[in-house]
């Protein structure tokens, strides 16, 4: 912990607190039913954290008298030291809220750590601008291009297993796409900027399209009965839908086989995808393994002209 005082507290004290400040940093405002709701306690002991908060850190919450809500101030900084796995765990599946302090294991358990860990003061700012649906302007790198300045407008967060992204209209390209949040820097909310309608969640077809594909064990791996037991299939075939614009991620994180002959070789490709024509039309298709877009639009064609099943 952070905070010379924090010791002095309870334990369940300092998860409220933590609750407080996760709020106030990565969404940007906080509201005493905030409290109730998570902790289940009454209005009368939500109020006394909340002052209590305010007495550790005075210059990281102001009160905005127009939405009767606390929000973050300028001089924000965090009382708690936070891991950023915690702090996505959090954001995407809402554990881990409270004070962030060593979890205790209760069998011997390992976990292979992420290598590359955004920035929280960088990932604050964006989930920030997500949760108020406002534009930031930022600097980014490309591999492609360098440093440039971009305005984007973000709206979800992507994991892909290996690496944080943040899906987002981009007004340079007018296209939207997935920034790397490592690679961001000194993010600026333009909060005087009105977000046009072409450039909300709605308006993305790749966001909003979902895609079902149907895995099965690859055809040249031996023991197809031990790929149906890990992966839990019925009558063979494991069935997923996911979004357009994160399956090439996800088949990409499972090595799953996705050429139209199932001619990848090596033992990390224990699945195929058993009809490569799903990912037609799917922006980041060409992360999949093994797949041809120009073998996807013939066999499209075929397919439509009758000459295949």
């Amino acid at each position: 912990m952070s905070h010379p005082k924090l010791s002095d507290f309870s334990h369940a004290q300092r998860d409220r607190l933590a609750f407080i400040e996760l709020r106030l940093w990565f969404v940007g405002e906080f509201q005493r039913q905030d409290l109730v709701s998570r902790f289940g306690i009454q209005s009368a002991a939500a109020t006394r954290d909340m002052a209590l908060y305010k007495e550790l850190a005075p210059d990281n919450i102001d009160y905005d008298t127009r939405s009767k809500r606390y929000v973050l101030a300028p001089g924000f900084v965090p009382v708690f030291d936070y891991p950023a796995a915690r702090v996505l765990t959090w954001l995407t599946q809402g554990f881990g809220d409270g004070e962030p302090a060593p979890l205790r294991s209760w069998v011997a358990c390992e976990t292979p750590s992420g290598i590359t860990q955004p920035s929280l003061a960088t990932l604050a700012a964006v989930t920030r601008a997500i949760h108020h649906k406002v534009a930031l302007r930022i600097a980014y790198y490309s591999v492609s291009s360098g440093r440039s300045i971009r305005e984007i407008v973000p709206f979800a967060l992507i994991d892909t297993g290996l690496r944080w992204h943040v899906r987002a209209f981009d007004r340079k390209s007018q296209e939207f796409r997935d920034f790397v949040i490592t690679r961001i820097e000194t993010p600026e909310f333009l909060v005087s900027d009105i977000v046009q309608d072409h450039e909300r969640s709605e308006q993305d077809i790749q966001w909003t399209r979902i895609v079902e594909l149907e895995l099965v064990p690859h055809p040249d791996r031996p023991y197809p009965e031990i790929t149906l037991m890990d992966y839990g299939m019925t009558n063979g075939v494991l069935k997923l839908r996911t979004r357009a614009a994160t399956a090439g991620y996800m088949l990409r994180k499972w090595s799953v086989d996705c050429s139209a002959d199932h001619r990848l070789d090596g033992p990390e490709y224990r699945l195929w995808l058993k009809d490569h024509l799903t990912l037609y039309g799917v922006g980041n298709a060409m992360l999949a393994p093994g797949y041809s877009n120009a073998g996807s639009i013939q066999a499209g064609i075929a397919k439509a002209a009758g000459l295949q099943p």
